[in-house]
């Protein structure tokens, strides 16, 4: 029964993942963002600023950590809205016998 439940899990969520992005899709976490370096390209100045580097890469963190912090909001509000309704669908599914029966 496990095995059959773990297979049917596997199969949603490919379904579900392949419609936007690949299997191979890893998203970004904000450490991985801060802890990028860059090769330097030539001797001397040459190539990009790397404080300018450096303060776009944080930028990009605090953007990703937002954006992770707010999905993990939506999803503990999307928790509590469903388990409100499986309590407000418990209270009424007794009413809705009773009205069957009459």
């Amino acid at each position: 029964m496990r095995v059959l439940l773990l297979r049917r899990l596997r199969r949603d969520r490919r379904r579900l993942g392949s419609a936007y992005r690949s299997e191979a899709y890893r998203p970004l976490w904000p450490s991985q963002v801060r802890a990028r370096r860059f090769t330097p390209v030539g001797f001397g100045r040459r190539g990009v600023d790397p404080d300018e580097v450096a303060q776009f890469l944080d930028q990009v963190a605090g953007d990703l950590a937002r954006a992770y912090t707010e999905l993990a909001s939506v999803r503990e509000q999307n928790a509590r809205i469903k388990e409100a309704l499986r309590r407000w669908q418990s209270r009424q599914a007794p009413t809705a016998r009773e009205l069957a029966g009459r």
